[in-house]
């Protein structure tokens, strides 16, 4: 009798519904998915259910989630095992939350209800159910099915699992498979990448102070990354975006050559003929070798100088 009343005051208990495959340790860092059905434990009223919300719950072990009590069960199971956790009310103070965040999404913002101390004191989070329990806590049930398990050498991180070390070989990779793409005429999958490395190293210098020594040689490895993904937005005839990004680097470095060469291009593109000029024999003075080419595209804009001369001489002698 006293073995069974310790049992049944256990915080967490588990019935196993389906065995599932053997059982692999998960480590900090783990990312599994898996389905839930949420069950009030004294009546077993259905909270929520993640079939229905279209999508299983994805964790990455180690990374403090909210419910704590989650890592906890999920750490117990073989992948593939359906099972039942009756778990204490002290240990899921904040399911209310985690279930409102999850039923949100896919809400307009303007559809979701804030929950800052003086909305929750006067109309609850927006859910009767959530509400009832926040206000009344009781034991939960979670059946959960877990159908995921990628070890963290098994996955490609998310930007915010990483360490810095990890950001700097991210980067590293992303630019190699962006040249690839490039390489391969397939310049939107390469912009994409050079796009993400940019960002992964502007989050890296955030945490240094600008133009200190380790500052600039994150920006020494961004700048090669910008140029890049300036030459995709160039193909693509998105060109004030490419001046923006070669003003970002002569910033930086005012005699880089292909910042000055691209941004020249990008304002002949958008008809800004005296910048790209002016741009055009500033890439020639730093480097002889493009004496042919620059000589090329001024022709070229000369030639597109002189016929939009004409047009408008036509356009005006069509006004008298």
């Amino acid at each position: 009798m006293e073995q069974k009343k310790n049992v049944e005051n256990k915080p967490i208990r588990k019935e196993i519904i389906n065995p599932g495959n053997a059982y692999i340790e998960l480590t900090p860092g783990t990312r599994v998915k898996f389905h839930f059905l949420t069950r009030t434990a004294h009546d077993g009223r259905t909270v929520d259910d993640s079939r229905k919300m279209g999508k299983p719950m994805e964790l990455v072990l180690g990374k403090k989630f909210k419910l704590e009590v989650w890592e906890v069960i999920v750490q117990q199971m073989s992948l593939n095992e359906v099972a039942k956790f009756t778990v204490h009310k002290s240990l899921c103070p904040q399911y209310p939350f985690i279930s409102k965040t999850l039923r949100d999404i896919g809400k307009k913002p303007e559809e979701r209800r804030r929950c800052c101390g003086m909305t929750l004191q006067n109309e609850g989070i927006g859910y009767p159910d959530l509400d009832a329990l926040l206000q009344h806590p009781v034991d939960l049930e979670f059946i959960i099915e877990l159908t995921s398990i990628e070890l963290p050498e098994q996955y490609e991180k998310e930007r915010w699992q990483m360490s810095d070390d990890e950001k700097m070989l991210a980067t590293n990779t992303l630019r190699e498979r962006g040249n690839g793409f490039y390489k391969s005429n397939r310049y939107t999958d390469a912009e994409t990448c050079y796009r993400e490395a940019v960002g992964i190293v502007e989050q890296l210098m955030l945490k240094e102070k600008p133009h200190d020594g380790e500052w600039m040689e994150l920006a020494a490895i961004k700048t090669p990354l910008l140029l890049n993904y300036a030459q995709c937005r160039l193909i693509a005839g998105d060109f004030y975006a490419v001046i923006e990004h070669c003003n970002e680097v002569l910033n930086l470095d005012p005699q880089n050559v292909k910042a000055l060469f691209r941004r020249a291009k990008a304002h002949a593109g958008a008809w800004n003929p005296m910048q790209a000029r002016r741009d055009f024999i500033d890439a020639l003075a730093l480097d002889s070798s493009l004496k042919s080419t620059v000589a090329k595209e001024l022709k070229s804009i000369e030639e597109q100088q002189q016929a939009r001369n004409v047009q408008d001489r036509i356009h005006m002698q069509k006004l008298f």
